[in-house]
């Protein structure tokens, strides 16, 4: 079961790795952008705002939203593993409160995202 977790939590951190470059905004990109708004004189809220640069808050929520989605599929992932570990224990104690256990700690971890989703785009929203 260890080894599954391991696998679990380096699967979740290899695609957080590779989706952080599209995270990213890149002046070439940006440059691309303007000139097609300036060609074809698109009224798109991007063209209207007049450049492509994107505020550093919405950037932040991009990174935070990105998050909250990889945290809630990891969530769900581990309440399955717990029921599963749950309904395969035979009324063993030890494989009982480890079930109880992952089911509590994917779901606090859960909550925790979601208030720090909260707090997050309260403090973004008050700048």
């Amino acid at each position: 079961m260890k080894h599954t977790l391991r696998t679990i939590a380096f699967s979740a951190m290899l695609m957080l790795g590779l989706a952080t470059p599209a995270l990213v905004s890149t002046p070439t990109f940006a440059n691309v952008i303007e000139d097609s708004c300036n060609q074809s004189g698109s009224d798109s809220a991007l063209c209207d705002n007049g450049n492509a640069d994107t505020e550093f808050s919405e950037v932040i929520k991009v990174i935070v939203n990105t998050l909250l989605f990889i945290i809630g599929i990891i969530s769900v992932v581990m309440i399955i593993i717990g029921g599963i570990k749950f309904t395969t224990s035979a009324g063993n104690p030890a494989g009982v409160t480890s079930a109880k256990n992952t089911i509590l700690y994917a779901i606090v971890g859960l909550v925790v995202s979601v208030a720090a989703y909260a707090i997050v785009n309260w403090v973004i929203d008050k700048l």
